[in-house]
């Protein structure tokens, strides 16, 4: 095994964003973050200062979305999310890309989009990860946005929301892993369910992944290392 289990903890962005949850839901999933000692908590944008407020002190980050889960809100509402986000003390925000311009090719548009929030994330002392919802996108609309990301500095590309038709799969991570520079982080998000299909995109370079069954994945983890 060439992992230790916070190797694999701190892949883990712990994601409570399904709009039903309830506020019971939401405070113990902050727990769990806590107890597993995941990477980051990904939470429905209003219970993010709560959420703050309970990993304060800890190595767990916390963190929302922004343009979720469509993209299509304007740059100004991005911004304006971003910052209430940034004041709530998010220190790593999910922006989805508008999904209409990227198909409609309009990459001045897109650019601009990303490049807004992007800078507001940077100059506070934060992270971005840019969603590219890539089930509805050809290989070269996700080349594009790699290189776009790249050249505006983006912390990581991410491959989808978890809420579109489809979610991470091997070959976009191959894809993204291949077309981004070093310095951009990859994260898978959608359809990592178990331990198995981590390390398989661990392997390729992933070094985040958006997860909901967070608890089974790591106690995996666990009895394996124990073996």
């Amino acid at each position: 095994m060439n992992y230790a289990y916070v190797d694999i903890a701190k892949m883990i962005d712990h994601s409570l964003l399904n709009p039903s949850l309830t506020v019971e839901q939401l405070e113990a999933g902050c727990q769990l973050a806590l107890e597993y000692d995941t990477a980051s908590v990904c939470i429905l944008p209003y219970y993010l200062k709560r959420c703050a407020e309970i990993l304060r002190g800890s190595n767990v980050c916390a963190s929302t979305t922004i343009g979720f889960p469509h993209g299509c809100h304007t740059t100004a509402v991005k911004l304006a999310e971003a910052k209430q986000a940034l004041a709530d003390g998010s220190e790593e925000l999910d922006m989805v890309v508008n999904i209409s311009a990227v198909l409609s090719e309009n990459w001045n548009y897109v650019r601009e989009d990303i490049r807004v929030v992007t800078d507001a994330v940077h100059q506070a002392g934060q992270k971005i990860k840019i969603i590219f919802e890539n089930c509805y996108l050809n290989d070269k609309q996700k080349i594009t946005l790699c290189g776009i990301c790249g050249e505006l500095r983006c912390d990581w590309v991410k491959t989808s929301t978890g809420y579109g038709t489809g979610g991470a799969i091997i070959e976009d991570l191959t894809l993204m892993r291949k077309y981004s520079p070093d310095y951009v982080q990859v994260k898978a998000a959608g359809g990592i369910r178990d331990f198995d299909t981590l390390l398989k995109v661990r392997a390729i370079g992933v070094s985040r992944c958006g997860a909901t069954r967070t608890k089974e994945i790591l106690e995996e983890c666990k009895r394996r290392l124990m073996v």
